[in-house]
């Protein structure tokens, strides 16, 4: 296991909070992918972010990594913050340690995915990247990543904030990003949709080049617990930045719930 670099904050509002939510964000990513729903969710909410092994300011890990593992370096920061019982928040390859998690974890009351898929492409694709950031790092990516994060629209918009995310990718450890590259490389819980149980919200954006609607749709079908599905429009990889009233207006709904 790592010992992950995390952000706490709230409740600003509530003596005692509506639940502790768990961030869990993409490859390339820090939890700054999610400074808009911790600055809105803290009202009422404690919410938690993490960076991935190798990510952000978490250390890198140089063993090969499964996303069962990156779940147990979520597991361990929720049992240092004493956390009895939590929501998920997981996209992308947080998605899959969310899925991961939501299947596995007793203290998981409910999930919320994100652009996620129980499948990434093929082993092939994913190693082939590991490989290419270990040769030449991963600003090598850098473009190609950021082009499917955003839509045209908004990269065009906002070049300053395309250039900051851009940098956070380009900044990612090769070796971490190799090592979750490979967990990616790995994962197929198709199978397993079905063992999660509690409430799941299902988010997809219109635009998603890499996890598109139909995906989180499946998902969705799949979970054995309630499900809600939520599709952003205009949205791509990572509305949580696009779009970010609308996407923690649905985690809002959601967790407020349950």
């Amino acid at each position: 296991m790592a010992q992950l670099h995390f952000v706490e904050y709230g409740p600003r509002k509530a003596e005692q909070p509506q639940g502790t939510l768990m961030f869990i964000g993409s490859i390339g990513s820090t939890t700054d992918i999610w400074l808009p729903q911790l600055d809105a969710l803290s009202d009422s909410f404690r919410v938690i972010a993490v960076d991935h092994r190798g990510h952000g300011l978490s250390p890198v890990v140089e063993s090969p990594a499964s996303i069962a593992d990156l779940a147990s370096d979520v597991q361990e920061t929720i049992g240092k913050l004493g956390v009895n019982a939590y929501g998920v928040v997981g996209l992308s390859l947080g998605g899959a340690v969310a899925q991961y998690l939501a299947a596995n974890d007793p203290k998981v009351t409910s999930a919320a995915l994100l652009c996620t898929a129980p499948k990434f492409g093929t082993p092939d694709s994913w190693h082939e990247r590991a490989r290419t950031v270990r040769a030449d790092s991963t600003a090598a990516l850098a473009d190609a990543i950021v082009a499917r994060w955003f839509s045209e629209g908004w990269i065009a918009e906002n070049p300053a904030s395309t250039a900051f995310y851009r940098e956070m990718i380009a900044t990612t450890p090769a070796g971490g990003y190799a090592s979750c590259s490979e967990a990616l490389a790995d994962w197929d819980f198709a199978d397993q949709l079905s063992s999660i149980t509690v409430p799941t919200l299902v988010l997809a954006g219109a635009d998603d080049p890499a996890t598109p609607p139909e995906v989180l749709k499946e998902i969705g079908d799949k979970v054995s617990g309630e499900s809600t599905y939520v599709e952003i429009s205009p949205g791509a990889h990572v509305p949580t930045i696009e779009a970010p009233k609308e996407v923690t207006d649905a985690l809002r709904a959601h967790f407020s719930k349950y």
